[in-house]
């Protein structure tokens, strides 16, 4: 079978699948499954400096066959709790990569440093999600803001920093400049698109907080396009992100450029036997191409001539 093993910004990965942030993982037992059943590595839920109860529901709803439209606001339990996910977690074997947010470098920083001190292999910072007012992706749209909080956290470890990009915004390969400027290790493209679902019968959104952010299927295309255009404007590693259904969605990540790939909404319809199915899938696609290893095929498509 090829070859699935590849390092990631220093961090060495079983195979380039990565449990996304957000799905999955805001316990350490949660994320120790991901892990037995196959992924590469996972990535913790976001966790900010104070806990935060999120929106009120409805929060999430069923978008097409395999997609949802999401505002939950970014519930989490606050640093200050989750020392416990962490090591529950590395004491099962994952290698674990912590995501933290806040409103600016400062926040970042020093959440960042405590997220460190807690033994991740390295951390990615939410620059993204597109429903919270005053984070996310509202203080990484800019790419001012994206060099000035990664240059931050980027002192303030010793790990590799990933920078999560946003979708929202008319240049994404800028703000991948921007963070690669800042001494990021790698960026992570993308995470859910700004988007609304109206209930006619009730008159009014669909979600308790109206906007939200669209997953799936449908926003792969988006996530590739994005991948490329990164990957032909940094050195940087690209991590791929959204809509990953099967390993074929996998592979169009890696050759648009992408070294190791996030899934998340595959792990809600799929329940997270899905990273053993991509693995073991990945592997024999690979070989039916005659594809030797996974490094191999990264950015292969902006190699084979037109």
């Amino acid at each position: 079978m090829a070859d699935l093993k590849v390092t990631l910004a220093g961090i060495p990965l079983r195979n380039p699948f990565l449990l996304a942030s957000g799905i999955w993982g805001e316990s350490g037992s949660s994320l120790a499954g991901a892990y037995a059943a196959g992924a590469g590595g996972v990535i913790t839920k976001s966790i900010g400096r104070e806990p935060r109860p999120g929106y009120p529901n409805p929060t999430v709803v069923t978008f097409d066959q395999w997609g949802f439209l999401n505002a939950m606001g970014l519930p989490n339990p606050g640093i200050e709790s989750y020392p416990e996910e962490v090591a529950t977690a590395r004491k099962s074997g994952a290698l674990v990569i912590g995501s933290v947010f806040g409103p600016d470098a400062a926040e970042f920083a020093d959440l960042a440093g405590r997220m460190a001190d807690l033994g991740v292999a390295g951390l990615e910072l939410n620059l993204s999600c597109p429903h919270a007012e005053g984070l996310g992706s509202e203080v990484g749209q800019d790419p001012a803001d994206v060099e000035e909080i990664t240059r931050a956290v980027v002192r303030a470890v010793k790990i590799p920093v990933i920078v999560k990009l946003t979708p929202n915004t008319s240049d994404p390969a800028g703000l991948a400049e921007a963070a690669e400027r800042a001494g990021a290790a790698a960026v992570s493209a993308i995470n859910t698109l700004r988007a609304l679902a109206i209930d006619v019968r009730l008159r009014r959104p669909t979600l308790a907080h109206g906007l939200g952010g669209l997953s799936g299927s449908a926003i792969k295309p988006i996530g590739v396009a994005c991948v490329w255009q990164i990957f032909e404007r940094v050195k940087i590693p690209v991590i791929g992100v959204g809509g990953i259904m099967t390993a074929e969605d996998a592979l169009e990540y890696i050759m648009a450029g992408a070294r190791a790939v996030e899934v998340g909404t595959a792990v809600a319809f799929k329940g997270i036997r899905v990273f053993g199915d991509l693995v073991r899938d990945l592997g024999r696609l690979l070989d039916e191409l005659g594809i030797a290893s996974v490094n191999d095929a990264v950015g292969m498509a902006h190699r084979v001539p037109a």
